[in-house]
């Protein structure tokens, strides 16, 4: 997992680095409206006659992640609206393995950003629908607005999650609440088993070296640069070439190989999602095409 923010800028002030933006206030609000995109491009055969820009419009930040206000490809507009982080972003700490939480009462806020990055609102949760650690890494929020009631007020989309498995060599956007920052690379392939320390995840997004992605980046969406939908949640990364400890997640095949790739960051999968929830937003595990896992 990338580490909370407050051990990230420890880390950057004792080492001198300057990795992190130049100034970094105390507070996801209180930091500057620019957006710091990545010059690196992405490959040609990633690239498509229909890219689009991608902004942070519909990104959110949280007290110590990233995340997006995002919906389900058959969500109403009349529903109450989501936001997606990732499971160890919880402000009641780490889901244990195989720890699974449900509809629990939250009054957490998040901070919507327009397309230039500038908080234009205060959102707030009414319950944490979903989160978990298990097999993925992931935190759903419902709120107390509706969509239609977020973009009458402040002319904010939500992102609509993808129902389909992402695509090696796709075009991707890393988009930062937190930081206000967007990363552009591609997605590399995929990793069967993802361990880091106690967690295990399945078929993990890894990420090809541009996008070089830091604490506080957690929980922010991985956006189809062609669709500008949300193909993935953005969660770590191994930073020193350690084996499959906390901070350095190692790559397990079908047949138990282990592979280390220092500097290379992952995200989650989240088509299986949609099949989890209502029309109205409901969480509903029991759903016969839902996979995610139960408590």
């Amino acid at each position: 997992m990338k580490k909370p923010l407050a051990a990230v800028l420890l880390a950057l002030a004792i080492a001198g680095a300057g990795a992190a933006p130049a100034v970094a206030a105390p507070t996801p609000t209180d930091q500057g409206s620019a957006t710091a995109v990545s010059t690196k491009a992405v490959s040609a055969k990633a690239a498509a006659p229909t890219l689009q820009a991608v902004t942070l419009a519909g990104t959110v930040a949280l007290s110590n992640c990233s995340g997006s206000v995002i919906r389900f490809p058959n969500s109403l507009d009349t529903a109450p609206a989501l936001v997606l982080s990732n499971g160890h972003c919880l402000s009641t700490g780490f889901p244990e393995p195989g720890e699974v939480l449900t509809n629990q009462t939250s009054t957490r806020t998040f901070g919507l950003l327009n397309s230039a990055g500038t908080r234009v609102a205060t959102l707030r949760a009414s319950k944490l629908a979903y989160g978990t650690m298990t097999d993925t890494d992931v935190s759903i929020y419902q709120l107390t607005s509706t969509y239609a009631a977020i973009k009458s007020s402040y002319g904010i989309s939500p992102l609509t999650v993808a129902d389909t498995h992402p695509t090696a060599g796709t075009a991707i956007t890393v988009a930062s609440g937190y930081w206000k920052t967007l990363y552009n690379c591609s997605i590399d392939g995929f990793a069967y088993r993802l361990q880091e320390g106690d967690w295990t995840w399945k078929d993990s997004v890894r990420y090809t070296s541009a996008c070089q992605t830091i604490g506080g980046t957690s929980g922010s969406p991985v956006i189809d640069q062609a669709t500008g939908k949300v193909v993935a949640v953005n969660n770590t990364g191994n930073e020193d070439g350690e084996r499959c400890t906390e901070n350095n997640p190692c790559e397990v095949d079908a047949n138990g190989n282990v592979t280390v790739r220092e500097g290379i960051n992952y995200a989650q999968e989240i088509y299986n999602i949609p099949a989890c929830f209502t029309t109205g937003n409901q969480l509903n595990l029991a759903a016969s095409t839902c996979t995610l896992p139960k408590p």
